[in-house]
């Protein structure tokens, strides 16, 4: 099995508590012998991270990670010198899991569609009436604009975080020929859909191009938001007019014998 198999196979929070696991025991090793050392307790917070970032560099993760795992022990270390009630640091963590849910899983942070990009998407919808679905819709935000713009075409939003698909869900509540449903995107079939927008992250693109084609019709189109889908050409690409830079990779499913596009 080569590296790349084995960071496909080992999932991202598996691997974080491997090389913290693997620093403290070192560390708790290391104290055995020199116990001078539990005297200074900082230092050996900064060893930790230093040698978590050592063993998740020898993972070959991201160089982020590296960072992250370098500064995680201080982070946590100078929160406790806090006078603060532990449990406001679970309620932290509890409505920071409300909104992103599993990213370490999804591998798909939170991102929002701004209005430029929302006014580009505006200009690649059919002129007919047609559905529409945003993969990973977020607050929503998007989907609003679109079906505002649009009455005569039906939005479906799909998000897996509680509290941000309650939040769309309720923002959206009087928008008629708008639906907004929470669960797993990968279990939809695309075929309804004239057009299919998706802002994820570079490492579920090729499993999104290759759901496209397994599930979209002939014809409809997969807009992707700054990342392009790895193996396929786009038909175009846009650069929308905002401070992001933000470019959209549009894709038309053709040749995949699944009859025409949906009104």
């Amino acid at each position: 099995m080569d590296d790349e198999e084995v960071k496909r196979r080992t999932p991202p929070l598996v691997a974080a508590v491997t090389a913290q696991g693997v620093a403290a025991a070192f560390l708790f090793l290391a104290t055995t012998f020199w116990p001078q050392g539990l005297e200074a307790p900082f230092l050996l917070v900064f060893a930790q991270g230093l040698l978590a970032a050592a063993v998740s560099a020898a993972q070959h993760a991201p160089r982020w990670w590296w960072l992250i795992h370098a500064l995680f022990p201080m982070a946590i270390y100078g929160a406790l010198q806090l006078p603060i009630d532990p449990v406001w640091y679970l309620i932290a963590f509890i409505f920071t899991l409300a909104i992103f849910w599993r990213t370490d899983v999804s591998r798909v942070p939170l991102f929002l569609s701004n209005k430029p990009t929302a006014e580009a998407l505006l200009q690649l919808l059919p002129a007919h009436a047609a559905q529409i679905i945003d993969l990973g819709c977020g607050d929503g935000g998007l989907l609003r604009h679109l079906a505002r713009a649009r009455p005569d075409c039906r939005f479906v939003g799909i998000e897996h975080a509680p509290l941000t698909w309650a939040w769309a869900a309720l923002a959206s509540r009087k928008q008629p020929n708008l639906s907004i449903r929470r669960g797993d995107f990968w279990r939809e079939s695309l075929a309804p859909y004239a057009l299919v927008y998706a802002f994820l992250s570079p490492e579920p693109m090729p499993r999104l191009i290759a759901h496209a084609r397994k599930t979209m019709t002939d014809g409809s189109l997969l807009v992707s938001n700054s990342f392009m889908a790895p193996g396929a050409e786009p038909e175009a690409v846009i650069d929308v007019d905002d401070r992001r830079q933000t470019r959209l990779y549009c894709y038309r499913m053709l040749g995949l014998g699944r009859g025409k596009v949906p009104a």
